[in-house]
């Protein structure tokens, strides 16, 4: 008898424990209960620039969304959900689950928009958990090898250079319709619409994944500038009272939407959508959402009553339509949660939803929860930081934000509580000092901890994986104005003092050559190129100015080595040894009349 209840006691603590386990992993298996074997798919849509206010659904009395309000509808929507205010911060903590302050993404050009090399990336994190990892569009953390999206873990990568269509890095006179992106750091000629081109490989890629599931990072371009856009779209708000930048801007999500419209139906008739989760997002506050008439400041436009847009710290610049859907998992559908969530929060949520081993090595900003989106549990204590930086060094309180629940306390003195005052009008801080204060807390340790994680990304040079190397004034360390697109290439205001950060990995014979225009245009340094006229939906290019080269200098920190050249060749040529380690690298043109200027690209090779 003593025996038999020894026995007992001992399957009831078993059952016990097996209980409490059940429970610690209750989030992961209801939510992946109602799928079949293979693990779900995940497809991560992020538009550029469209706002809060800019969808039907979020009452927009002009934008015409339907398929996007349709899928709204169906879905569970976060109406508390923020990213980074501008950007590559939103990039970079959506791939790492950490603020851009700590992995050298708090800006979006000057050599601040380059993910650190250590830092462990979402498609890293589903390649080796047996996912396939692809991403079409915007990627916007480093063009150089090893911060290219090739290098971090996506196997396909079809993408566009820097940070938009026709800025510095991406290749010459694109101007979104039939132009030439890369293909695993390939250059590859498209025809058609960039957003329609997106999507169409999508669409492709979906149609060749049936063995194994996939992580896909649609990460659109538009509806960033140049607010270019086919007629069509743009005829669609002729008559609206919106300013012609507005009309081609709402006729860029107008085609976005479409195309969501037609990815959406391809996915449904495929049967890859019910097992597949879903996000649609966007990456900051509205680019052209809302206008003031420079007379009277009345709005044209809408921003759903939000204070700010794009690059600010109050609610416009940062929350932002969030939508999700898996029709077999166990996410909520046709709801809606104002939980606090982040960017931050989406790697170690989707992790856990479809059940992967995942254990950063490093401090997290963002953690998982889907126990929230499950609706299994809520977190209504978290404090969550944004901020604006747009510097070289990250600054302690500038241009900050702590959020709890609905509660914003703004630049360490401003409180507003969201709830009531969606439009941050009233200032309760007075009402509640001990809120502020507790905020502000947060805000000091949060600061505290990120302090030995600042640091600079390195390109290296010499490296066999990627030889030569061609860097362009987009990543120039500089605090000046920078030509971060072609339009200020070809007009040559901008000739910014500044240095690259760069790493040479082998002792040797390094070859740079420096350039006005980029290698591929094959174009003299004292060339100009014709302008490119506009039309009533496409920017257009000026003409490009003649800089008078005589020379050029390469200052490898202390060291300088100078050269002249014909201006009628294509570049200036400096050859010199170099060692071993890490250096502030300068590339200028020396002018006719003395001055020394930034040159515009600089290939370097090691010989």
């Amino acid at each position: 008898m003593h025996t038999y209840q020894k026995l007992i006691k001992s399957l009831f603590l078993v059952l016990i424990a097996l209980c409490c386990s059940c429970n610690d992993q209750k989030t992961s298996e209801t939510a992946i209960s109602k799928t079949s074997e293979k693990k779900p798919n995940i497809i991560l849509i992020l538009t550029d620039d469209q706002g809060y206010g800019d969808i039907g659904y979020h009452g927009n009395p002009i934008l015409n969304t339907p398929h996007l309000d349709q899928f709204a509808k169906e879905s569970l929507e976060l109406t508390n959900f923020h990213v980074g205010t501008t950007c590559a911060p939103t990039r970079a903590g959506i791939m790492t689950a950490r603020n851009a302050n700590r992995n050298n993404a708090w800006h979006t050009i000057a050599g601040c928009s380059i993910l650190l090399d250590d830092e462990e990336t979402m498609p890293e994190v589903f390649a080796k958990n047996g996912y396939n990892t692809t991403m079409f569009g915007k990627w916007h953390l480093g063009d150089n090898y090893p911060y290219r999206p090739f290098d971090r873990g996506f196997q396909n990568a079809f993408y566009h250079g820097g940070g938009g269509v026709q800025q510095t890095p991406d290749l010459w006179n694109n101007n979104y319709f039939d132009d030439t992106y890369f293909r695993n750091g390939i250059p590859e000629k498209t025809e058609g619409y960039s957003t329609d081109v997106w999507f169409n490989e999508a669409i492709a890629y979906t149609k060749k994944q049936s063995n194994s599931p996939f992580f896909m990072y649609l990460a659109l371009n538009a509806a960033h500038s140049p607010f270019n856009v086919p007629k069509a779209y743009a005829d669609l708000y002729a008559n609206a009272e919106l300013t012609d930048v507005q009309k081609r801007f709402y006729g860029m999500i107008s085609n976005i939407d479409d195309n969501f419209g037609r990815f959406i139906k391809h996915l449904k008739e495929t049967d890859v959508f019910d097992n597949t989760i879903i996000i649609f997002t966007t990456d900051n506050g509205t680019a052209a959402g809302i206008k003031y008439q420079k007379e009277t400041k009345e709005p044209l436009g809408y921003n759903a009553g939000l204070k700010g847009t794009k690059g600010s710290h109050y609610d416009g610049g940062h929350k932002v339509p969030f939508f999700i859907s898996w029709p077999k998992g166990g996410i909520k559908q046709k709801t809606a949660s104002n939980e606090l969530i982040a960017h931050v929060d989406l790697l170690p949520t989707l992790a856990e939803l479809t059940g992967l081993n995942y254990e950063s090595k490093k401090v997290l900003d963002g953690k998982s929860m889907a126990a929230s989106l499950t609706g299994q549990a809520t977190d209504t204590t978290r404090m969550l930081v944004v901020d604006t930086q747009r510097n070289q060094w990250p600054e302690k309180g500038r241009n900050s934000t702590v959020m709890q629940g609905t509660w914003r306390l703004v630049n360490g003195t401003e409180l507003y509580n969201t709830k009531n005052d969606p439009g941050q009008q009233n200032d309760i801080s007075n009402t509640y000092p001990n809120r502020v204060k507790k905020m502000q807390t947060f805000y000091d340790l949060w600061w505290q901890s990120l302090q030995n994680d600042i640091r600079y990304a390195e390109i290296p040079l010499g490296n066999d994986k990627a030889n030569p190397v061609l860097i362009t004034v987009h990543d120039l360390h500089t605090e000046e104005n920078l030509p971060w697109n072609q339009v200020q290439i070809r007009q040559a205001k901008a000739f910014p003092k500044g240095y690259y950060s760069v790493k040479i990995v082998e002792d040797g014979t390094y070859e740079f050559k420096l350039y006005r225009y980029p290698p591929e245009t094959q174009l003299a340094l004292n060339a100009t190129v014709n302008e490119i006229p506009k039309t009533p939906f496409i920017s257009e290019l000026p003409t490009g100015k003649i800089l008078a080269v005589s020379g050029g200098v390469i200052q490898i920190d202390d060291q300088k080595f100078e050269s002249s050249k014909n201006a009628s060749d294509e570049f200036i040529l400096i050859k010199t040894e170099l060692k071993k380690g890490s250096y502030k690298l300068k590339s200028n043109f020396i002018l006719e009349n003395g001055k020394t200027v930034s040159a515009y690209y600089t290939k370097i090779e090691k010989i």
